[in-house]
């Protein structure tokens, strides 16, 4: 059976407060994503979700357990290693778009890969290219505000695929748009997994959830179900 590309083992973590008092924002979790899987994780406010999502990022470290990601553990690694993670493993969508104002489109996309200095032919060409799958191929020159919301989010999923990452992360993806535009964005994700990318994506929806293979259900920093959807059986 192959590696997964998420392994993490009894993960947990700890934050101490100014009086000293310790608040637990996850407590012991334990998940496998397979290779190509489309997995939502849903929970009310303080469930321990966005804390789960910011260690699967690397943007974080856990107080305990472990975190394989692709089979290397990073939940050791120093600040620098994780910045190489992030860099060359991950793509990040947010649901308030993250693109700087000042930049083009183009240049928005390219930003993972001016922290790389790849600033060659192949990775211009590259960006193009993903401009063109968002459906943006004639905007590459406007800048963010020249842009709807969904249009933003298009750049924003163009900009965490031109590293080719590993694994794609989402939070809230659609929270920012209205029911049209969220359609044609979560049609966009569908089709990057059925072209088989790794997407773990955060959501309170329970409707964009479904579009998902697996519902990772938490409460308490723990998880408490995992649902199998009827995407995962067709």
């Amino acid at each position: 059976m192959p590696e997964p590309v998420i392994r993490i083992r009894d993960l947990r973590k700890t934050y101490r407060l100014g009086d000293d008092s310790v608040v637990t924002a996850l407590d012991g979790v334990d998940l496998d994503v397979a290779s190509g899987e489309h997995v939502a994780i849903m929970g009310s406010s303080g469930s321990g979700k966005s804390t789960l999502l910011n260690l699967l990022g690397c943007l974080d470290r856990p107080t305990e357990g472990t975190y394989h990601l692709g089979g290397d553990d990073v939940a050791g690694f120093n600040d620098d290693e994780l910045s190489l993670v992030r860099g060359k493993r991950l793509g990040f969508i947010f649901q308030s778009y993250q693109l700087i104002p000042q930049l083009t489109v183009l240049e928005n996309i390219q930003v993972p890969l001016f922290y790389q200095h790849d600033e060659s032919a192949a990775a211009h060409a590259r960006c193009r290219e993903l401009a063109e799958l968002v459906g943006l191929g004639d905007r590459l020159d406007h800048r963010p505000k020249q842009l709807s919301g969904g249009q933003q989010q298009r750049v924003a999923i163009a900009r965490a695929l031109v590293n080719d990452p590993l694994l794609i992360l989402a939070d809230e993806p659609t929270g920012n748009l209205d029911s049209a535009t969220e359609a044609e964005v979560l049609a966009l994700i569908d089709r990057l997994n059925d072209e088989g990318r790794t997407i773990v994506m955060v959501t309170h929806d329970e409707h964009v959830a479904a579009r998902a293979d697996r519902i990772v259900h938490m409460r308490d920093g723990r998880i408490r179900r995992i649902e199998t959807t009827s995407v995962a059986t067709v």
